[in-house]
């Protein structure tokens, strides 16, 4: 296994008090491998991350339990420096706004060659040189000519392949994408994604793709995990959970996609809002929003994620209601990209 995540908590301390947006999250991804991480914004997605990653900031925020296992080393048991290594070369990520991670005061050129600069000791004629190859990997035209050029000079789309390169630098084992398509055309998307299934397969990577476009989930993904009010409330393989759902929550979101098969009448919309982490509603977190919801949603703890098949888990106790009221939802119907 390349990436175990065993019961990992984070807390954020507020004035208000103390944020659980991290709440026991567990999952894994293996070589080779893409993990999509979906969920409402404030699920605990890109905090989950941040915190793999080991660039949490801390404080207000810190890992409050939990372990992270990359290649059999829990990561939480390293020292800053240990930690600072493994970044890079052996896991990287690819950041949501491509222009405010980059530096926009130094030509991407300077940018891609620190990494090698930085983890390799490469001279600088050498790390030019080494960031020119990368530019062309991502099909950047001209990039003899445009590695002197500065991040506002590129589009979006050729920032987010910026991006990828410089997390494709060093040639890491595992990439995080957190929403690596946000604010691309559809055609820029379809792109984006080919880009990094391309270079996943090639130097075998694990992939988690963090997203809320269940159409690119669809056609980018092997296995899906998602989360609400900072839990994993369903895992399973794409295919699986499309076609029929295990938590109400999931289902609720393949619902509110418009589909090719049921054209006319109003889109579906989950009712209500995300939860307040500060106030998470006892029982389960979902249970006012839930059409399934009874008594034992709202009285009993938080549902434990239960095995509905091999490979499958979904935290509701009424899985099996379900599963009978999943109508076929197929991948390629997850949405318009």
């Amino acid at each position: 296994m390349l990436l175990d995540v065993r019961d990992l908590r984070v807390d954020f301390r507020t004035r208000d008090g103390v944020v659980k947006a991290v709440n026991g999250v567990s999952y894994a991804v293996d070589a080779g491998e893409t993990l999509a991480v979906l969920g409402e914004s404030g699920s605990g997605k890109s905090v989950t991350a941040q915190a793999i990653m080991g660039i949490l900031e801390e404080p207000p925020g810190r890992v409050a339990g939990g372990q992270i296992f990359f290649q059999g080393q829990d990561l939480l048991t390293l020292g800053r420096e240990q930690r600072r290594r493994i970044r890079g070369e052996k896991m990287a990520m690819i950041f949501q706004d491509a222009l405010s991670a980059l530096n926009p005061v130094l030509p991407v050129g300077y940018q891609l060659g620190e990494m090698f600069r930085v983890h390799r000791g490469t001279p600088r004629k050498q790390a030019r040189a080494k960031a020119i190859e990368l530019l062309e990997r991502v099909r950047i035209p001209a990039a003899r000519t445009r590695v002197a050029d500065y991040p506002h000079q590129f589009s979006g789309g050729q920032r987010q392949r910026v991006m990828i390169a410089m997390a494709l630098a060093l040639e890491p084992d595992l990439i995080i994408a957190d929403e690596p398509t946000t604010a691309l055309d559809v055609t820029v998307q379809a792109q984006v994604m080919d880009l990094l299934g391309e270079l996943k397969r090639e130097y075998r990577m694990g992939l988690i793709l963090i997203t809320h476009d269940l159409g690119v989930v669809a056609d980018a993904a092997d296995r899906i995990a998602v989360m609400y009010a900072g839990r994993v409330v369903e895992e399973a393989p794409v295919k699986e959970a499309y076609a029929a759902p295990a938590h109400p929550y999931t289902k609720a979101l393949l619902d509110s996609v418009p589909r090719l098969d049921r054209a006319g009448g109003e889109l579906a919309a989950i009712k209500g809002l995300p939860p307040n982490l500060l106030h998470v509603p006892p029982g389960c977190p979902f249970h006012p929003r839930c059409p399934l919801a009874q008594r034992a949603c709202r009285d009993d703890p938080p549902p434990p994620l239960y095995q509905v098949a091999p490979g499958r888990a979904s935290a509701c106790h009424f899985w099996k209601e379900t599963l009978a009221l999943s109508s076929p939802a197929r991948p390629d119907d997850g949405g318009a990209r």
